[in-house]
């Protein structure tokens, strides 16, 4: 009887995307980086927040808005705090948030490099044939699935695709097409590898 080995994989982008913008100082269009530091004006009740970016040549800055003209008394004591006191993890949310960047400057360049942290769900006693795997993602990423799973299993995109034919590799309702989209949160992808013979090299990879 084939064994199920279940593997978590927490994923998380490594580099934030990147606003395009015209830089003034440069005089043309510029990639600009996030500071990692918020700047809080009030104007009596009303409370404006911005993070701040900076031109990756000439160090222009350039503010995306986070709250404008916001009642103080709307936003959580907790979070004006974090906000004051550059709390990196909630940078790094809003540096991140490539959907709000894109309805702000229109244009943003994207990174696919990823960090992933895997972790081994339950036990299995006997001899692993079939890899699930849980996809858990700190926020969206645009690394395609193929090449995640081609780098961290160490196979390639061919063979993922001939694995997907066969229906040796479950993708969910997406099909091959999931391959070629973007990593998704709580994605699970079942692949089974009792035909190959390098199978305990794929296991290993996948963390097991």
């Amino acid at each position: 009887m084939s064994g199920i080995l279940r593997i978590h994989w927490a994923i998380a982008p490594k580099t934030a995307p990147r606003p395009l913008i015209n830089c003034n100082r440069c005089g043309t269009v510029k990639a600009y980086c996030s500071s990692g530091k918020f700047r809080v004006n009030a104007n009596g009740k009303r409370i404006d927040v911005w993070l701040i970016y900076r031109c990756t040549d000439c160090k222009n800055s350039w503010n995306f808005d986070i709250f404008e003209r916001c009642n103080r008394r709307d936003i959580e004591p907790a979070l004006l705090q974090a906000l004051e006191n550059n709390d990196s993890a909630l940078s790094r949310r809003h540096a991140f948030d490539v959907v709000a960047l894109r309805s702000r400057v229109g244009h943003v360049e994207e990174f696919p490099d990823v960090a992933v942290h895997k972790r081994r769900l339950g036990d299995t006693r006997e001899a692993a044939t079939v890899l699930e795997l849980q996809l858990g993602l700190e926020m969206p990423t645009s690394l395609r699935l193929d090449r995640l799973l081609a780098g961290e299993l160490g196979i390639s995109r061919s063979r993922l695709q001939a694995l997907e034919e066969k229906r040796l590799l479950i993708l969910g309702r997406d099909g091959a097409k999931a391959l070629r989209k973007p990593a998704r949160e709580g994605m699970t992808i079942h692949i089974d590898l009792s035909g190959e013979v390098d199978r305990q090299t794929i296991i290993a990879a996948a963390g097991g």
